[in-house]
């Protein structure tokens, strides 16, 4: 029995990949700066599509395009917007990037947009609101940056993100003062650095002033490793913010007594197998 040829003659051409990507927005690299984003399985192309909405909405208000504003003739108006049809278009400033991989999904963000601060208006906006304004995500996780997966490149990766994030913290106290950090590592279908490794080098790279402490740290380094690819950032009030779950973030807003001390998912589970027994 001949087989089915899959392909453009054979049929509409799919507009999407199996993993929601579309074959004219996909980029086949993971680059940074970004966004990591864990989802639902099986609604990766949903997900893509709702947060290329809300990035766009936050981006729009954080980092507003500068329109002219001057008052021009007909004519004037006529030519300004025939010349703006035969420009390029504008880069997006958002990319999706190809990750073959379900519930993860990846996007890369162009100056002037900053990841960190993208994310934390978002997650400050859920936990105010207890609005996520998605279906599907479920955590979000910036990158300042990326590198391919080795301990050269992780080294420089890391002293070049410290750096612009103690000259930002200086900037605004004025001098360097004593600080607690934690590494918050998570590694995905990678095996050539052992976890050890990879906090070890992260380590180094902290200043003098940075102490570690496990339990109430200032700032989390978050750090990302997935297949050959390393990114990290580094954040602050990633505990208060659920670690950037926006769905934990809506729960504890709208359903506040299943957050009180003793109580939650771990607790209603542990109460449900007990009544099976």
């Amino acid at each position: 029995m001949a087989e089915v040829q899959n392909g453009p003659s054979n049929g509409r051409k799919r507009k999407y990949r199996s993993d929601g990507v579309s074959p004219t927005w996909v980029k086949r690299t993971i680059e940074g700066p970004g966004i990591w984003a864990t989802c639902v399985k099986g609604k990766e192309k949903g997900t893509v599509g709702e947060l290329y909405d809300l990035f766009e909405s936050l981006a729009a208000d954080m980092w507003p395009i500068e329109a002219d504003e001057n008052e021009d003739d007909l004519e004037t108006q006529i030519a300004k917007e025939v010349a703006a049809l035969k420009r390029p278009k504008v880069e997006k400033r958002f990319a999706n990037c190809l990750t073959n991989t379900q519930c993860v999904i990846f996007i890369s963000c162009k100056p002037p947009v900053d990841p960190v601060q993208l994310v934390m208006k978002h997650v400050d906006n859920v936990q105010k609101t207890g609005v996520t304004r998605t279906k599907y995500t479920h955590r979000l996780i910036p990158v300042s940056g990326t590198c391919v997966a080795n301990l050269p490149e992780l080294h420089s990766l890391c002293r070049r993100t410290v750096t612009a994030y103690c000259a930002q913290e200086n900037s605004d106290s004025g001098s360097p003062r004593a600080r607690k950090y934690k590494v918050e590592l998570r590694v995905r279908n990678h095996n050539t650095l052992t976890r050890m490794e990879i906090i070890q080098e992260v380590a180094k790279c902290m200043p003098s002033n940075y102490t570690v402490d496990l339990d109430n740290p200032d700032a989390f380094v978050l750090v990302e490793v997935f297949k050959s690819t390393f990114s990290m950032s580094i954040v602050e009030d990633y505990h208060r913010y659920q670690k950037f779950n926006v769905m934990e973030l809506a729960n504890a807003h709208n359903e506040p007594e299943r957050f009180e001390k003793g109580t939650g998912r771990v607790q209603d589970k542990k109460q449900d197998d007990d009544r099976t027994v």
